[in-house]
C-alpha cells in the first residue's frame, strides 16, 4: 500500500504566492509566518534601524532596513532589521534600491515576540549565519539579553552592561541595558 505524501513547496512556488500580513519566512521548505509586532517589538525596530542608520547612513558605511524580504541560500526570509554594507545595497542599473533583494544581509536583527517559537528564529539566524551573514542578534524583551551569532555559528550571550559587538566600520557602542532601555517612555 503507498502512501500518498504532498509535494513539498518550492522556493519559487513561495515567491509566486502572495505576501501575507503580516509576512512570512519560508526556510527549510516549510512556511512560518512572522506574528503581528507588537509594542516593545515596534519600538525596538524603529530604534535600532533610527540609531544604526543615523551613523552609518550618512557616512555611506551601510543602510538597516526593516521588514525587507531577503531571498538567498534556498529561502526567502523577512528580517526585522536587514543591514546591507553600503557596497553590498542592491541597486538597479539607475542607482536605485533594488525591489528584489536576492542576496544575504552583512547584519540580521531578529526581536522575539512573545509568542513567537525561540527554535524557528533561531534557526532563521543560524541560516544567514551558513551563508554569508557576518553578525546576528536575536533580541529577547522577556528576559533582557540579546544572543548574537558569529561566522562559523559561534553563539554567545550578552546581558545587562554587556558592550554589544557590532560590525567593523560602523562606529557605534550599544550595551544591552541601553537597548532594553528605549523601552522606557518616561
Amino acid at each position: 500500500m503507498a502512501i500518498a505524501t504532498q509535494p513539498q513547496l518550492t522556493l519559487d512556488d513561495f515567491l509566486k504566492s502572495p505576501e501575507t500580513e503580516p509576512a512570512s519566512d519560508f526556510i527549510n521548505g516549510e512556511i512560518i509566518q512572522k506574528p503581528m509586532p507588537q509594542g516593545e517589538h515596534s519600538l525596538l525596530q524603529a530604534t535600532l534601524c533610527e540609531t544604526i542608520n543615523g551613523i552609518a547612513r550618512s557616512k555611506k558605511i551601510a543602510y538597516a532596513l526593516p521588514e525587507l524580504r531577503c531571498t538567498f541560500g534556498g529561502a526567502s526570509i523577512v528580517p526585522d532589521v536587514a543591514m546591507f554594507c553600503w557596497d553590498r545595497i542592491p541597486k538597479t542599473s539607475s542607482g536605485r534600491i533594488a525591489n528584489r533583494v536576492e542576496i544575504h544581509p552583512d547584519w540580521v536583527i531578529e526581536i522575539l515576540s512573545p509568542d513567537q517559537k525561540l527554535k524557528k528564529v533561531l534557526s532563521k539566524l543560524l541560516h544567514c549565519s551558513r551563508n554569508g551573514t557576518e553578525l546576528g542578534w536575536l533580541i529577547n524583551p522577556e528576559d533582557e539579553s540579546v544572543l548574537e551569532i558569529f561566522p562559523g555559528q559561534r553563539v554567545e550571550l550578552y546581558e545587562a552592561a554587556n558592550k554589544l559587538p557590532i560590525l567593523e566600520g560602523i562606529e557605534l557602542e550599544l550595551t544591552v541595558e541601553q537597548i532594553f532601555g528605549w523601552l522606557s517612555l518616561s
